[in-house]
């Protein structure tokens, strides 16, 4: 009888490739803060990357089209006091993003669809609840506008953007330091990674922990988990002999582990980036200079190494795009944005195939941009999967939309210090400041028309001159 030596998998032969020196962001300055997040975030029309500032925290936000080298003037967006540390763009409006900060602060921005002229330094919300610097960021996979921070308080928070009120406050199930935060498919739970080696599901709304684990690695160095698509854990970490170690977990059962497998002896962190269409889990190490790639299956032994894409030059951080930004025509089905010391380098992930018609089998459908749920249904305890949307014809990012903010209590005012102002006088305050932003744009709109109609009259006077001598 024969056996099958090869396992079948229409991944099996999934191999990375960087783009070419002229599709590549270069010039531009990655932040040295020292935090294991990745630094960027990606969308269908936006690359945005963490920087160095003076003076506080910024981040670069690039359209994906703006390749080559980057101005040095280039605007920034710049409302934070001190550095950035996490950035994530809202799934369901690619005009959105939110940054936390070791200022203890969560701003939430809204991007405009061409370059500004100057720094953005006003941001449609800031969220202030955190005592200590804020790490983590994630926004709800299928809820409107709830966007959940984690922070050195070891307190999570979750908010509704749209009114900019903190909605849920876990602040007594975390005894350290919380590493990751990652939610299921339909946000419904996620899990987290802690200092104190649990391993924890938790359900927000009930304000518990539903399943825990202890030390699924048994090292003492930062552990990262991600749920997969059937609601299993994928987690990486270290030995007690600090050997990188990757481990896959039923929370039905966490006694013993569904796969544990060793990989290498590094320091880096492993973070997971998890394709749900295609079960592909990529591991790219901070301080790598490669990105390994297995398949999650229900078979033995469950978590398949597939390939390695290896480089020269380590990574400071990694960028991933959701699968609606790809290009299907190509049988492209992961795009990373790898940082470097100067420059961001796309790395294309591609499954070799003769035919150019659409590929059904690769991409299935796949979470769209609009949400399933309004951010109150959610917290009365509704959930919802995500809207699926095609990827046959392609998809075309929508047009800005603007996030309307409507607050129910004020959270961008401290309590003040001394008398208290009549609400008349906040009134005028607040009409006088957005009158002088109108006129500050107005005078910034006029000298760009002045500078164009002088071109235009210097190309007239040229083109007279020209006639003329034609003559």
């Amino acid at each position: 009888m024969s056996r099958r030596v090869v396992r079948q998998s229409k991944f099996r032969h999934v191999f990375g490739q960087p783009v070419k020196a002229d599709q590549m962001y270069e010039d531009i300055r990655v932040s040295k803060v020292t935090w294991d997040s990745s630094f960027c975030a990606v969308n269908p029309k936006f690359v945005a990357i963490i920087v160095e500032s003076g003076g506080g925290g910024a981040f670069m936000v690039l359209p994906l089209a703006k390749t080559g080298r980057v101005d040095k003037n280039i605007p920034l967006v710049t409302g934070h006091t001190a550095p950035v540390l996490d950035i994530d763009w809202c799934p369901h409006n690619d005009n959105v993003i939110a940054s936390a900060s070791e200022d203890t602060t969560v701003m939430v921005w809204q991007i405009p669809d061409y370059i500004p002229m100057r720094n953005l330094t006003e941001p449609i919300v800031t969220l202030e609840g955190h005592s200590k610097r804020v790490g983590i960021l994630t926004w709800h996979p299928t809820a409107r506008n709830i966007l959940l921070s984690a922070g050195g308080d070891n307190v999570i928070i979750l908010w509704n953007v749209g009114t900019g009120e903190a909605l849920l406050t876990l602040d007594d199930l975390h005894t350290d330091l919380i590493y990751n935060v990652c939610w299921n498919h339909n946000g419904s739970l996620f899990v987290t990674t802690c200092k104190d080696k649990h391993l924890r599901i938790i359900d927000p709304r009930q304000h518990l922990v539903v399943a825990e684990r202890f030390a699924p690695h048994e090292g003492m160095r930062p552990m990262r988990a991600v749920f997969t698509r059937d609601g299993l854990v994928f987690t990486t970490g270290f030995t007690r002999m600090s050997q990188r170690e990757l481990g896959l977990w039923d929370p039905k059962n966490f006694e013993e582990p569904i796969a544990l497998q060793e990989m290498d002896t590094s320091n880096g962190v492993l973070l997971p980036f998890y394709d749900p269409d295609s079960s592909i889990v990529y591991l790219c190490g901070k301080g790598d200079s490669s990105i390994r790639y297995f398949e999650i299956t229900d078979e033995a032994p469950y978590v398949h190494y597939l390939s390695t894409y290896s480089s020269k030059e380590p990574q400071r951080g990694m960028g991933f795009m959701p699968k609606r930004g790809l290009d299907v025509s190509k049988c492209e089905i992961a795009r990373f944005f790898k940082l470097h010391e100067r420059k961001c380098e796309p790395i294309v992930m591609t499954v070799p195939r003769k035919s150019d018609l659409f590929q059904d089998d690769l991409y299935p459908d796949t979470p769209g941009p609009e949400p399933a749920l309004e951010a109150d249904e959610w917290l009365s305890g509704k959930d919802a999967e995500p809207i699926l949307v095609s990827l046959r014809d392609g998809y075309v990012p929508v047009k800005n939309r603007e996030l309307k903010v409507t607050k129910k209590n004020i959270l961008d005012s401290r309590p003040p210090t001394g008398p208290r102002r009549s609400q008349s006088t906040c009134d005028t305050n607040f009409s006088r400041s957005a009158l002088e932003e109108l006129l500050e744009e107005l005078r910034s709109l006029r000298q760009t028309v002045q500078a164009h109609e002088k071109r235009i009259s210097d190309l007239e006077n040229k083109l007279c001159q020209f006639t003329n001598g034609t003559d």
